[in-house]
């Protein structure tokens, strides 16, 4: 594999260096979240809540898209048979995603597991996958500000999420669990939508190219600061107001003295339904279309930059990559790690995790390639587009 990466030409390696360095980030800050005090002893947020929190998981989505447009042609979408072969692969993949983060969500590790809902994600981008980023970007950018508006509709007087991971044992209801990956769970599929659609677009893109690395980070940057401040000004003329007085309705978000910092709460994955102004939050975790825009933009900077420096200083963001080549591998021990073998909400037991990770995730790189469970999710994925491409397939059809 190691032989492989270096026989491709320089600004294919950056680049795939650079989205994997991008994925490291993702992985490290959901991490954070996960383990890290939210609260200071001040009673405020921490630096690394809000930093990360939102914006990490979202870059993991938004990283998907990307992923899911450099397996399926790159800059090239495919056409006709491929597109077809194409579309029976990533279902695969997304099967095996799904099934491991089901899971997952059996273990006690204190963990809103993503990856049942990545899982779906990968499926519902597949009638996109033929598209390109002319259309592509525009419409993931539309969907963030639409689909928020009819998933808040959808939940009014609709009962509110368990909040437990999907498992195995959410199979035997069903509808519940469709409704929960969907619409109400932390990470709701539909609206969560905007940040694939986006990065199949920034996949198409010519990524080795510094001129788009760098309209990704300035136009990133600008999109992320112009929501931001947008929420801000609504809140702070008279939209407050309004949520005060709507309340939270049970949703159980927290702090609940909300109003000092609305914009810093999070709201484990949607708003509560008690009036449309909570549309104009940009808090991590509410799905609204200022918290999409703000995390399409966050996430599509970090990504430019990542290119950026791999053009330029491969060495610096080898490590990184090094952990974002193998992310559901390492998601997957992370959590496990959490349920009873490292488990701990402080700084030193972070730092434990992050230091596995990179000392799994560097030889490994180095000496082997892809992760075990990549492995096998790309092993699914290519079964399934060899049954399309086949010779044998193609006589039948």
């Amino acid at each position: 594999m190691a032989v492989q990466e270096d026989a491709r030409p320089v600004a294919v390696r950056s680049r795939l260096l650079g989205v994997d360095a991008a994925r490291g980030i993702a992985l490290l800050g959901m991490m954070s979240v996960h383990i890290l005090p939210a609260m200071g002893d001040d009673g405020g947020a921490t630096v690394s809540r809000l930093i990360a929190s939102g914006r990490s998981s979202a870059l993991f989505a938004l990283l998907a898209g990307v992923g899911l447009a450099l397996a399926t042609g790159g800059r090239t979408p495919p056409r006709g048979r491929p597109l077809a072969a194409a579309g029976v692969g990533v279902a695969l993949r997304a099967l095996v995603i799904f099934l491991v983060g089901l899971c997952l969500g059996a273990f006690d590790s204190g963990v809103a597991v993503i990856l049942a809902y990545y899982g779906v994600l990968f499926l519902l981008a597949i009638p996109f996958l033929g598209l390109g980023p002319r259309l592509l970007i525009p419409l993931g950018l539309v969907w963030a500000v639409g689909a928020p508006l009819l998933n808040h509709y959808w939940r009014i007087g609709e009962p509110l999420a368990s909040y437990d991971s999907p498992s195995f044992e959410s199979l035997e209801h069903p509808v519940d669990l469709l409704r929960e990956v969907l619409v109400t769970g932390y990470y709701p599929v539909f609206p969560w939508l905007a940040y694939v659609l986006v990065g199949l677009g920034i996949g198409r893109l010519a990524l080795s190219s510094t001129r788009v690395a760098t309209a990704l980070l300035a136009g990133g940057a600008a999109l992320a600061v112009a929501a931001w401040v947008t929420s801000t000004m609504l809140l702070d003329n008279g939209g407050l107001e309004h949520l005060v007085t709507a309340g939270l309705g049970g949703h159980p978000a927290s702090p609940f003295d909300f109003t000092a910092a609305v914009n810093n709460t999070s709201f484990y994955g949607t708003t509560p339904a008690t009036s449309w102004w909570w549309l104009i939050v940009a808090s991590p975790h509410s799905a609204t279309p200022f918290d999409l825009l703000h995390t399409i933009g966050t996430g599509a900077a970090v990504l430019g930059l990542m290119l950026l420096l791999a053009s330029r200083v491969r060495l610096l963001v080898w490590p990184l990559a090094a952990i974002g080549g193998m992310t559901f591998t390492l998601y997957t021990l992370h959590v496990v790690l959490l349920s009873g073998p490292i488990q701990g909400h402080d700084l030193s037991t972070y730092l434990v995790h992050v230091a596995i990770m990179f000392a799994v995730a560097m030889p490994w790189r180095a000496f082997i390639g892809r992760g075990p469970l990549e492995a096998v999710a790309a092993s699914m994925g290519r079964a399934g587009r060899e049954s399309v491409l086949s010779p044998s397939s193609r006589r039948q059809l």
